[in-house]
């Protein structure tokens, strides 16, 4: 069992964060493991559950897509708080099957993916990878989608990398499966 490096903020020993935490309730439906942990800075967790909603669900991708980017970058960094926040209930909800995830951690192989997003896939592996997108890959991905929505994408695959390395570092424990 993963024990998360820094201790978890519980609601009823803090009433000072009752803002912060009735607002992050609100937005994502429980006080999440993350919120916990990144509530030892309010201004920081905040900060954090605005940019994260923002990133997630004010964009002009499409919920697919998003989620089509995220689980690959999930998969590709073996994330595996996002991914059990994300397969299969947010992916699903999103129009990503099951079959789907478990092909996009051989995309470039499967049948499964439009032309746009194989380009958004490229796009997304490059920008991960960080040895910068060759140019073929860039003009690809504009082909499909706009200069907002490249900016989306970008910010979106670098949100999940960020993720992955706040959640690697601490140890954040995944969440506790609903029954």
């Amino acid at each position: 069992m993963i024990m998360a490096r820094i201790s978890y903020i519980e609601e009823q020993d803090h009433p000072e964060l009752a803002a912060e935490i009735g607002k992050i309730k609100g937005g994502r439906g429980a006080l999440l493991n993350i919120y916990k942990l990144l509530l030892h800075s309010p201004a920081v967790c905040m900060s954090w559950f605005e940019y994260i909603g923002a990133v997630r669900w004010n964009t002009k991708l499409s919920p697919r897509l998003r989620e089509l980017v995220t689980v690959r970058t999930a998969q590709a960094l073996r994330y595996g708080y996002a991914l059990q926040q994300h397969v299969p209930a947010l992916a699903l909800a999103d129009g990503v099957s099951l079959e789907e995830c478990e092909a996009l951690k051989d995309w470039r192989a499967s049948g499964h993916f439009s032309e746009a997003e194989r380009a958004a896939l490229a796009y997304s592996d490059a920008v991960r990878d960080g040895s910068g997108v060759p140019d073929d890959v860039f003009d690809a991905v504009r082909k499909h989608y706009s200069e907002r929505e490249v900016v989306e994408l970008t910010v979106l695959t670098g949100v999940y990398i960020m993720h992955n390395r706040v959640f690697t570092a601490l140890k954040v424990d995944l969440q506790p499966k609903k029954v």
